[in-house]
């Protein structure tokens, strides 16, 4: 399995305090059978965090998870919201890439019902050459949701849901209606500490999702051949 959303890189947003709660983030994920993490770190203005120096940032978070014994793979991204979008160049959109492969971008929606600035963001991104994959359905389930995701999705938007959404009873319900309507594509843990909230873990969610039709029996895909696909950077259409 690969996390596509994890807030793994510490000292820089809501994540990671330091720099043994970031590698007990990744023995977690190593535990729950995550062979890659994509390290997502907020882009946007509530937080100060220079795409600059991410890539010093993730190499020491590299060296510290080899040292600590854990085979758990940690890669480049970035969770970019559609209110920074329009500040960010092709080059710092590159750097903050889903893998590093300069292809997929994490997009965070604005806060509340999905309207037509998250259509605007997804053709900004398909102008430039980026494809976007949606995060945070669950905190939107309401109204035309389905309808407004499908619609992204046919401007070749994918979708990321939270795994822990799918097993907590808040948002279970609605989360399956989503997986139900096949506007669920991926997962990720959006994680930000070993020490407390989500934990770095996909599998849980993943059994849920493998009772519900038409995406049960995708499995394989959702877990593996999709998140391989974003981080090489590579066309991908959902078999669902």
């Amino acid at each position: 399995m690969i996390d596509l959303h994890c807030h793994l890189l510490p000292g820089l947003d809501d994540g990671a305090t330091d720099l043994d709660d970031a590698v007990g983030m990744a023995l977690q994920a190593q535990a729950d059978g995550v062979a890659a993490i994509c390290a997502t770190p907020h882009i946007r203005h509530d937080h100060d965090v220079r795409i600059s120096g991410l890539a010093a940032r993730l190499e020491e978070v590299i060296a510290a998870v080899r040292t600590a014994g854990c085979r758990t793979r940690i890669l480049p991204g970035g969770e970019v919201a559609v209110t920074a979008l329009d500040g960010l160049d092709d080059g710092e959109l590159a750097a903050v890439s889903l893998g590093g492969s300069a292809r997929w971008i994490l997009l965070e929606p604005a806060p509340g019902p999905l309207d037509d600035q998250l259509d605007d963001a997804v053709e900004s991104l398909r102008s430039h050459g980026f494809r976007a994959l949606i995060a945070h359905p669950e905190r939107h389930l309401v109204g035309d949701l389905v309808q407004r995701l499908r619609r992204l999705i046919a401007r070749d938007a994918l979708v990321q849901a939270t795994a822990a959404t799918l097993t907590d009873d808040a948002t279970r319900q609605g989360m399956l209606q989503l997986a139900r309507a096949g506007v669920i594509h991926v997962l990720g843990s959006d994680a930000h500490s070993s020490r407390e909230g989500r934990p770095v873990a996909l599998s849980a969610s993943l059994e849920v999702l493998g009772a519900i039709e038409p995406i049960g029996e995708h499995l394989e895909w959702i877990a593996r051949t999709a998140p391989e696909a974003i981080i090489e950077g590579r066309e991908l259409s959902a078999p669902f």
